[in-house]
């Protein structure tokens, strides 16, 4: 049994997966903020997880951790990751220490392509070559994951595509840049050009437009053109066979992916080109509810995802 958990800004969740790769129990906890806490929280995960499954944590092949900011994946090291008021955290060790076991760490994006990367095999039942997991939620980032290894680039910043300028003349993004892809599909990019009071500003946004509000229609095609250039740009720098819409956003569900596919479509009848590689069949969305980095953190103990492209 593998052991998988997915440390985010305000929640963890984690999911034990069985030897046939099937999920069996999840968990989901608050996350507590700064690096006492975080360790805290992942070793409370741990022991409620032990507790379910009725063994110790050694029982368990691989424990993986998915969690953002910037990670040395050979270490356990993690840093910038602002969000749980983390600077420098080898959470790794630490972890090691406390459960007696190896505990392997991943930036939480890379961790659900390989969460991703899994439910399509499960659901095909075969291996899937190439595959990007496109992250829509307050940011915008990507996973890749090409002949079955994880993409992590020479600096570890394969995917950080939320941060490719798409508009010279564009808003200034977080990064201290221009027009950035982030600041057209984004969580984000949402709150600013649809301010509202909703706590879910996305859903509002979607249901406004479908409702004939011309504003609204406005803001959403600019959001889907957004998505869908995110789509275009995976395919055509790694040319992977499928894409994968993740991320809190993807909650939006069918109508982002027929937005998304309508987008992809009309750049088909414009080009020649564009619809020779058929972008429209390739993206799909990752059902609702699927805990993708927790799946993908349970994986990265695994001996085959330690190896990496670059």
């Amino acid at each position: 049994m593998r052991l998988g958990i997915d440390i985010g800004g305000t929640k963890t969740a984690a999911v034990a997966i069985g030897a046939d790769g099937e999920l069996s129990d999840q968990v989901r906890m608050p996350t507590g903020f700064g690096a006492e806490a975080v360790v805290a929280t992942a070793i409370r995960t741990v022991e409620r997880m032990t507790a379910l499954a009725g063994v110790g944590a050694s029982a368990f092949t691989s424990i993986g951790i998915g969690i953002p900011g910037a990670v040395d994946n050979a270490t356990g090291r993690v840093e910038h990751a602002v969000n749980l008021g983390l600077e420098g955290l080898d959470l790794g060790p630490r972890l090691a220490d406390r459960l007696g076991v190896e505990v392997r760490i991943e930036n939480d994006v890379k961790a659900a392509a390989l969460g991703a990367h899994h439910l399509l095999g499960v659901a095909d039942g075969i291996r899937v070559s190439s595959m990007a997991y496109l992250n829509l939620g307050t940011g915008l980032a990507a996973g890749v994951v090409l002949d079955g290894r994880l993409l992590r680039g020479g600096h570890g910043v394969a995917g950080e595509i939320g941060h490719i300028p798409v508009d010279p003349a564009g808003v200034r993004c977080g990064c201290g840049q221009r027009g950035c892809l982030e600041t057209l599909a984004s969580g984000l990019a949402i709150a600013r050009t649809w301010p509202t009071a909703s706590e879910h500003p996305a859903r509002e946004l979607f249901a406004a437009a479908e409702a004939g509000d011309a504003r609204a229609q406005a803001v959403r095609e600019e959001f889907l053109t957004g998505v869908a250039s995110a789509v275009r740009l995976l395919a055509l720098t790694v040319d992977v066979d499928t894409v994968v819409i993740g991320g809190g956003l993807a909650a939006l569900g069918e109508p982002l992916l027929v937005g998304t596919r309508r987008i992809l479509n009309r750049w088909a009848d414009e080009s020649a080109f564009i619809a020779s590689i058929g972008l429209a069949a390739r993206v799909q969305v990752i059902p609702f509810g699927f805990p993708a980095a927790a799946v993908g953190a349970a994986l990265v103990g695994e001996h085959q995802w330690l190896k990496s492209s670059s």
